[in-house]
Order: C-alpha cells, then structure tokens, then sequence
C-alpha cells in the first residue's frame, strides 16, 4: 500500500501560520509515502516565497515529494522573467524536472505540466503531452494504478467552474480513459470533490491546503490517498479539512473508488 498526500494551492505568501502547523502535525501522524504538490506552490513567483514553501516541505518529513506549477508559480508583473525564464525559481527551489514520475509496485503517477506563460489563468495540455501519458498509462502493469496529476482540473463539480477546465481536457480524457487511467488529480479552483468520469478512472480535485485565498463554501483542506494494488479496489480518498474550533485537520469524507 502507498499512501499519497495531496497539497495544492499552498499559495505561500498568503498562508495561514495555524493551519501550516496543523498540516505538520497531520503528516508526521500519518506519515504518507509521496507527498503531491498540484500547483499554485506560491501567490506570486517570489524567491522568498518559494523558500518559504520548501522550508514547509522539508518539514513535513515525506520521503518522495512530486510538484508541478500552477499558474501562480510563474512570475505575473516580472515580464522579462515570465517570458524568457518562467520557471527557473520554481526550478531553483523544486529541481529541473517540470514533470516527474513516481513508478512503484503498488502507482505509477505522471505529471503533466498545464501552465502555458502567454495564458494568466487557463491551463493547456497539448497533443503531444496527452499522447505521451497516453502511451506511458498504457504500458503500465495491470497490478499498478495509474495516476496523472496536473493543476488546473479536466472535470469540474458546479457550472461556474467549467470555465477553469483545462484546454485539450476533451482529449485527455478520452485518450487517457482508453489507456486505463484510474485517477487525474488536480486543484487550481480551492474546491475539492471526487467525481466519476464518462470515459474512466475519477477526477480527485484538492481544495487550497493553507491559504487565506478559501472558498465560501470550501476552507483548508488536503487529500489522503491510499493506493492498493488489488484486483477490487482502486483507491481510498481521504479528504481532511482543517478545523478551526480544534486547531487540527480532520478527517471529512471518504470515497472508496471501485474498480474500472
């Protein structure tokens, strides 16, 4: 069994110091495998900012982390940077490598990178991005699940959401649904759901995990993901939302993802 920590939309420079030390005390409890950052690490691309989320990683003690940027994570009012070198302190503080992969008995987890530097918002995944997941997916062994995480969401749980999908989310979902994927996980809207696709697998979208930037209708919260490689069940999805009466994250639903 893997058990996977979903952070999104930390937005460091607008954190909450309460709900950070919260997120702290759950990891070292719960002690997951892979910690997953879907994006939007930081509010605006700044150097302290990013030092301010890696000291935060390093001190939730989580033996594999995995990031991709959001659309924060690349410099806004800095257009010399944006245009020739959007990435290089998400570089500087997360490593060269925009899209990781983590391959182990139990997962294989690919991710995607959505940003584009020319869009402000939006997010995009090209012809070429979803062909090659498509083609990693599908040669991953029957015993693994397969998961993609990427920022901005492909599905979307209220009408006015819609217009946060990705670009190409069309595409993806048909192709990475044939190719068998049992989960796309992503952020970006600080709402968090479990939904059922049409062409396969579920959409897991994480709501902010320690941001002030919250939903009306959604606060802090994380994913807890467990991973089993059986022939009956997919995942477990643990959603915990922080809970400012205990000062604590707690444990809010659960979904139990059947098998495809």
């Amino acid at each position: 069994m893997t058990l996977l920590l979903q952070v999104s939309d930390p937005h460091f420079g607008t954190e909450r110091p309460a709900v950070v030390e919260a997120l702290v005390r759950l990891a070292h409890a719960r002690r997951p495998d892979v910690l997953l950052l879907s994006g939007d690490i930081t509010q605006r691309a700044t150097a302290r900012q990013f030092a301010a989320a890696l000291a935060f990683v390093q001190r939730l003690q989580v033996p594999r982390v995995l990031a991709v940027p959001g659309n924060h994570d690349i410099p806004l009012w800095h257009l010399p940077a944006r245009l020739l070198q959007p990435y290089a302190r998400y570089r500087a503080a997360w490593g060269p490598v925009l899209e990781p992969v983590f391959d182990s008995a139990d997962v294989l987890l690919l991710a995607v990178n959505t940003t584009r530097w020319w869009r402000h918002q939006d997010g995009q995944v090209s012809a070429q991005q979803v062909q090659r997941v498509a083609e990693r997916l599908a040669r991953a062994p029957a015993a693994q699940r397969r998961v993609v995480m990427v920022h901005q969401p492909l599905a979307v749980a209220h009408a006015e959401d819609e217009r946060h999908r990705l670009h190409g989310h069309a595409q993806a979902l048909q192709q990475w649904g044939a190719a068998g994927v049992d989960m796309i996980l992503s952020g970006h809207i600080h709402r968090p759901a479990v939904l059922p696709l049409a062409t396969g697998g579920w959409a897991v979208l994480a709501g902010t995990a320690v941001s002030r930037r919250v939903r009306p209708d959604a606060g802090n919260s994380v994913n807890l993901i467990h991973v089993t490689a059986t022939a009956t069940e997919r995942a477990t999805v643990e959603r915990w939302d922080h809970d400012p009466a205990q000062g604590d994250f707690v444990r809010a639903s659960v979904h139990t993802l059947a098998a495809r």
